[in-house]
């Protein structure tokens, strides 16, 4: 089975997003990774979401929708830093925290998002 099966599909999904964007728009301490994002997160939201379906496993609706994702590409136009990777890990791990499955299935996950986090660097520290 895929993560996506794992967790419980679209519904799963789309929570865990939802979740991310919250933290990330209620926690003062994340407040220069959220000022790196528009004030209206709706799209924000829908790409990870979209993103996330096909990264898990799931359908490819990113893809289908946007070619691929050149996710460094795509994150150029920030500065990304291993302080920006920190405060974008401190909101995923949160909300996979919350997360209704194994412990074993959330660390797979956190380590996933922590590699995928640390190579959308592109600043020196």
């Amino acid at each position: 089975m895929t993560p996506y099966e794992l967790l419980g599909g679209a519904g799963v999904v789309r929570w865990l997003t939802d979740r991310f964007y919250d933290i990330m728009d209620s926690d003062p301490t994340v407040k220069p990774l959220r000022d790196m994002h528009p004030e209206d997160l709706a799209g924000s939201r829908e790409k990870l979401y979209m993103f996330l379906s096909g990264w898990l496993g799931g359908p490819q609706l990113f893809i289908e929708k946007f070619g691929h994702p050149r996710l460094r590409m795509r994150h150029m136009p920030f500065a990304v830093d291993g302080e920006a990777r920190d405060m974008w890990m401190k909101c995923m791990t949160q909300a996979v925290g919350e997360l209704l499955c194994e412990d074993w299935l959330k660390a797979k996950l956190l380590e996933a998002f922590y590699n995928t986090a640390d190579f959308m660097r592109n600043q020196q520290e």
